[in-house]
């Protein structure tokens, strides 16, 4: 049974499942949701639990004795399983799908997973957690996602704020969500129940953000030229390599260029995208970029990614100077301001 996140409180006020899975890399969501669960638990008399980490020496015998063996004081059981790599191994699908096919009616199984890569979904011990257990898929709060998600958690403590503070904190805590959790919850501790002013947001909200350089993309595709340049400047400050960064920022405009030159010989983008494997998010993205960019903007934004990738290297390129990071910013804005 495929459960939603937000859906999780209404299931678990009617009834409790004997499995339940959660995957996620959304970290602080996938907490709250094992927490919501663990305790109806406990309130439903499951007071014994055994919490199990794979790890590398992990024997899965473990597992399965847990399952059959009682209560010392005859308390049902919850059993939480912690897959940290979402990659259990041969021996570990195995005993996960004899687990699922002879589950104790005394226990209650908890297992918690990182976000499954597609071919790990594809796996039949996957399947199997599917078909016997509540499974919860947390998907990540994307940037465009988080203000609403702010405003939803500060309605949670009686507070509200406009749209131009939302995108303040929005801006301020991407990519750390636990990070936004905690300044939320600031603020319930300054201020009172109500409207929250801008001024207020401002002296109390800090500058939490973390950047993923794979995210890059989604500022120059979007256009959004103040979080590329504050994406930039926060993966410098964080001392991301730049050779990683360039290698991102290249690849995207070789991917443009790739689609610019077959929709220029006349072959649909639907084609095209499903050629390069493009989907989700990103596929969004793709076409408006597309028309806002001309071929010959893409061609002197990949000649210039060579260029800034010998001063990466410490080569001397006449065509630049100065900080490199400035050169990749200049290298950005060529795809994210092009008309």
């Amino acid at each position: 049974m495929l459960l939603r996140f937000d859906a999780l409180d209404g299931h678990l006020a009617k009834t409790l499942a004997p499995l339940y899975v959660i995957t996620s890399d959304e970290h602080l969501l996938a907490l709250e949701a094992a927490d919501k669960i663990r305790r109806t638990a406990k309130a439903q008399g499951f007071y014994e639990r055994d919490i199990l980490t794979v790890e590398r020496s992990f024997k899965w015998g473990a597992l399965l004795a847990a399952n059959q063996s009682q209560s010392l004081f005859g308390d049902k059981k919850l059993i939480d399983l912690r897959i940290p790599t979402g990659k259990p191994g041969k021996d570990g699908g195995q005993a996960l799908q004899d687990y699922v096919a002879n589950l104790s009616p005394d226990n209650l199984t908890l297992i918690t997973l990182p976000k499954l890569d597609w071919a790990t979904q594809k796996a039949a011990w996957v399947a199997s957690l599917q078909q016997a257990a509540v499974y919860i898929d947390i998907p990540l709060v994307e940037r465009n996602q988080l203000p609403n998600w702010i405003s939803l958690r500060l309605s949670m403590q009686q507070q509200n704020a406009d749209r131009q503070s939302l995108d303040f904190i929005a801006d301020r805590v991407e990519g750390n969500l636990l990070a936004a959790h905690q300044e939320i919850q600031k603020l319930a501790l300054l201020h009172p129940p109500g409207k929250l002013s801008f001024e207020q947001i401002h002296d109390a909200v800090l500058n939490v953000a973390r950047y993923d350089v794979f995210k890059l993309n989604e500022a120059m595709l979007s256009g959004d030229v103040a979080r590329l340049v504050r994406m930039l400047n926060g993966l410098k400050g964080e001392g991301e390599a730049l050779p990683l960064v360039l290698w991102a920022m290249a690849e995207e405009i070789r991917t443009l260029l790739k689609l610019k030159s077959g929709m220029a010989q006349g072959r649909p983008l639907s084609a095209l995208l499903k050629e390069y494997r493009i989907w989700g998010p990103r596929e969004k993205l793709m076409d408006p970029a597309l028309r806002r960019v001309s071929l010959a903007n893409l061609r002197a934004a990949l000649q210039e990614a060579s260029q800034v990738d010998k001063m990466v290297k410490g080569l001397r390129a006449k065509a630049f100077a100065g900080d490199p990071w400035d050169a990749l910013l200049q290298l950005g804005l060529k795809v994210a301001k092009a008309a």
